[in-house]
């Protein structure tokens, strides 16, 4: 287990203690953990994600569409 200093503004603390007391949670470890995997789950790459590599394969299996004329194909206006 790796140990990590962390400087917290007054503010910052708060909310960390609310997330604290709002899960249960014991200490503030288990809170940032929380912070850690929402952060993970929303925001790194989709491709690091087992989800996304299924979808993915999934796709790969699905037939092509040759269109020749995108804007027309999908009605788009031609001066835009």
């Amino acid at each position: 287990m790796v140990q990590t200093m962390v400087n917290l503004t007054e503010y910052e603390n708060r909310v960390l203690n609310i997330i604290k007391a709002k899960f249960g949670f014991k200490n503030k470890s288990e809170a940032i953990k929380l912070i850690i995997q929402k952060y993970e789950s929303e925001f790194l790459e989709p491709e690091l994600r087992p989800e996304f590599i299924e979808k993915m394969r999934t796709r790969e299996n699905e037939t092509v569409v040759q269109v020749t004329d995108f804007r027309s194909h999908f009605g788009l206006d031609e001066n835009v």
